[in-house]
């Protein structure tokens, strides 16, 4: 177990920047086993930016799915995606259409984030080219394989209630032998911050909460306030999720894991699901596992209690690996520099 999204067999994760002196952004990749995954969304942001989520419907044809994509860019990052689909499309990954089997469309659902300017150069997006290069990282890695963390990927220009935000990641084994995990990328209006202490919320219920000393806390709240009157760019933020899971799922099913999955987000930023961000989950089920006999369909239940879970334990593990910038674009100090994590 590495505690990430890539404990669930199959699943891959990949990490692609913008290049660039003054480009804060990038894109993340989550590729699914050969032949695909189940899959599914639930977008309960009010400004979301997404690509090929009406596939996903499970009233809609496509039954499985390559692959995720995760981008800042807001909706110009969305042309990652086409650099994905031109990679699974040479290797013949996708919806077969015609009658060689090199006739496919791969169906790549994306969903965007906002870090428009945030290094400084506005036109500094993720395009084809980064989609293609985060597809190739995932590939290029083994099973299991450990996820980076923090400012990478999707996550490089991510901001979380004014400090720097990122990617971060959990998973779990259920008693059932279940594999449940989760890839957050947190960016988000409201705050993963307790004002009243400086612990982070989504810490408190899992056991991993340390109170900062006072005096810490009122140096952090005094230098955030100080970072974000400085900066001058409109709230629009987004936090995206992946859950991934072994069990065998319908696509009812798999939708509802994506819904109940957005309770994570709720315990560990506050507010969520505004006008100005576009909170979306996907679901990718691979289906090695069968949901427990016993229960009937309410053995979903446990898979739909740990997805919430680990998206809440994947935000606070953003979170906490996240790095400070400062640059052209603006100040977004880290939780860890500004509560002297290190």
């Amino acid at each position: 177990m590495t505690d990430a999204l890539t404990d669930v067999t199959g699943l891959r994760v990949g990490h692609a920047r913008v290049p660039g002196d003054n480009a804060l952004s990038g894109t993340t990749v989550i590729l699914a086993p050969e032949g695909g995954a189940v899959a599914a969304v639930d977008v309960r942001g009010g400004g979301p930016g997404t690509r090929e989520t009406d596939a996903l419907d499970p009233r809609n044809l496509v039954q499985r799915i390559e692959a995720i994509v995760l981008t800042g860019g807001s909706a110009y990052g969305l042309e990652a995606a086409a650099g994905v689909m031109a990679w699974l499309e040479e290797r013949g990954r996708g919806v077969r259409v015609g009658p060689d089997p090199s006739h496919v469309v791969p169906v790549v659902p994306a969903a965007c984030l906002f870090d428009l300017g945030r290094g400084g150069d506005w036109k500094a997006r993720p395009d084809a080219s980064t989609g293609r290069a985060a597809v190739e990282a995932a590939a290029a890695t083994g099973p299991r394989a450990p996820v980076e963390c923090g400012s990478v990927g999707a996550g490089t220009g991510a901001v979380i209630g004014g400090m720097k935000g990122g990617v971060g990641t959990a998973g779990t084994v259920l008693a059932s032998g279940i594999t449940v995990g989760a890839l957050v990328v947190a960016n988000a209006v409201g705050s993963a911050v307790d004002p009243l202490t400086g612990a982070l919320y989504g810490a408190y219920g899992d056991g991993l909460v340390t109170l900062p000393d006072p005096e810490v806390h009122a140096a952090a709240a005094r230098r955030l306030a100080e970072a974000l009157e400085r900066n001058d760019w409109p709230p629009l933020n987004t936090t995206l999720a992946v859950v991934g899971t072994d069990a065998e799922l319908t696509r009812a099913q798999a939708q509802k894991l994506a819904g109940t999955a957005h309770d994570g987000i709720a315990r560990a930023v506050r507010p969520v699901h505004l006008l100005n961000d576009g909170d979306t989950v996907f679901t990718l089920a691979t289906g090695a596992r069968p949901l427990p006999d016993t229960g009937g369909p309410l053995a979903l239940n446990e898979v739909l209690a740990a997805g919430a879970t680990v998206v809440t334990r994947a935000i606070v593990r953003a979170v906490r690996a996240a790095t400070s910038v400062s640059g052209p674009g603006g100040a977004y100090p880290a939780y860890r520099d500004l509560y002297r994590l290190d």
